[in-house]
């Protein structure tokens, strides 16, 4: 009998509110959780918003003395993994550390902590750089720490693939367990790079929204006055066990994994390619993967960046997949209110794909007003929509062309 994974448990640390409850209720709900910078001065920059976590707590989720030389994308990725466990009810000892592992994606690490390193070294000199820096700053302190704090020993593995890294990240977990290299994997993606340096470069390539009058309405995937993407930070965390393994626990199961698909582009540094050639190949990949036809997808949680190019390149590729049946498949970019959180963006949008199945709820694309030319398609405007979804897809797609679909299912016995 060939092995199965399923999801049972979610950690969520987004602009939306810490914790799996009051992340989804505000999606729901159509909030955004968009707003004015606060983490530094933005009197000289293009772009003065961002989508930043409130409300956050490391010492909640840490040691005192650990969350004070931590940084914000480790202690994220930590909360977000503490809260998908419990949700699991997975415990973690010395009879299974070994079988459970983790894998997550981060496209950018520890940004906050080299630019304010970078200036130590230029004002006081050399001497004066913590010893912690460098374990601060590289990705894989994210599933490493997460290994430490919670006891995790199986196969320890952070991903870097830019805005795909997260859902990357998922379907490498997965694979893992069906290669029967271990049972159970805390798997997802973390980002934190509301930055000087983060934000400069994005305007530089002018990548981001300029909207800086009405923050919550800046973000606006599919819609003809988008113009750019929201820089967002967060954390999503997914618990993945081996069917068998999760039965014998009378595990809560939330869903199944049920398809991964990757491709690249092979066309630009940063956009996409605009026939869509690379997304198509990776959302048909997926679909195969999981062993059905585009038709029985009930739901897409898009990439849907709120760029120019992005949406309709997207929008261009679920038409050639879907063909006839684009129009009848709902969509929605959840991006709209959580801005995007780049490495961290599939780790909570495949949790959001979830819990949209669970729930039998599609959360809306807000402030999508006016569809811009060719975004044509069932985007969920505005208000969330209850529906029965048995199938549903995540798309994430990363600059240098590296692409990610994954597909999950209503477990059925």
């Amino acid at each position: 009998m060939s092995r199965r994974v399923v999801i049972t448990g979610l950690g969520l640390v987004t602009p939306l509110g810490v914790g799996v409850d009051k992340t989804w209720s505000s999606l729901c709900e159509g909030r955004s959780g968009i707003g004015e910078i606060t983490r530094f001065d933005t009197s000289e920059f293009i772009t003065k918003i961002a989508a930043e976590v409130k409300d956050f707590n490391a010492e909640d989720f840490l040691p005192k003395k650990d969350a004070k030389r931590t940084e914000k994308f480790i202690a994220y990725a930590v909360a977000a993994a503490r809260m998908a466990l419990e949700h699991a009810r997975l415990t973690i000892d010395a009879t299974n550390s070994h079988r459970v592992g983790v894998i997550t994606g981060c496209g950018l690490g520890g940004l906050e902590m080299l630019e304010v390193t970078a200036r130590t070294v230029q004002e006081k000199g050399p001497k004066r750089v913590s010893p912690f820096f460098i374990p601060m700053i590289i990705g894989n302190m994210a599933p490493g720490m997460i290994s430490i704090h919670l006891g995790a020993k199986g196969p320890n593995i952070s991903v870097a693939t830019a805005c795909a890294a997260g859902a990357h990240a998922i379907g490498d977990a997965c694979n893992t367990i069906l290669r029967g290299q271990a049972d159970a994997m805390i798997t997802g993606g973390v980002e934190s790079v509301i930055t000087p340096t983060c934000v400069a470069g994005f305007n530089s390539m002018k990548a981001l929204s300029t909207r800086n009058d009405d923050p919550q309405k800046a973000s606006r995937p599919f819609d003809r006055d988008r113009d750019g993407f929201v820089v967002g930070e967060g954390a999503g965390m997914l618990i993945l066990e081996e069917l068998a393994h999760a039965l014998e626990r009378g595990a809560p199961i939330l869903a199944e994994m049920a398809g991964y698909g990757q491709s690249g582009d092979g066309y630009h540094m940063t956009s996409p390619s605009p026939d869509g050639d690379g997304m198509i190949r990776c959302m048909q990949a997926a679909i195969d993967s999981a062993g059905i036809t585009c038709a029985a997808i009930d739901y897409i949680n898009a990439h849907g960046t709120s760029t120019p190019l992005n949406d309709l390149y997207e929008t261009r590729a679920i038409k050639k997949v879907f063909g006839d049946l684009a129009p009848r498949v709902p969509i929605s970019s959840t991006k709209s209110m959580t801005g995007h959180l780049l490495g961290g963006a599939g780790g909570i949008e495949t949790a959001f794909t979830v819990l949209a199945l669970k729930h039998g709820i599609i959360p809306p694309t807000i402030n999508l007003d006016n569809p811009g030319d060719e975004c044509d398609l069932d985007y969920v405007p505005n208000l969330a929509r209850k529906a029965d979804i048995v199938y549903a897809m995540s798309n994430s797609f990363g600059f240098g062309g590296t692409n990610a679909c994954l597909v999950v299912k209503r477990y059925e016995p």
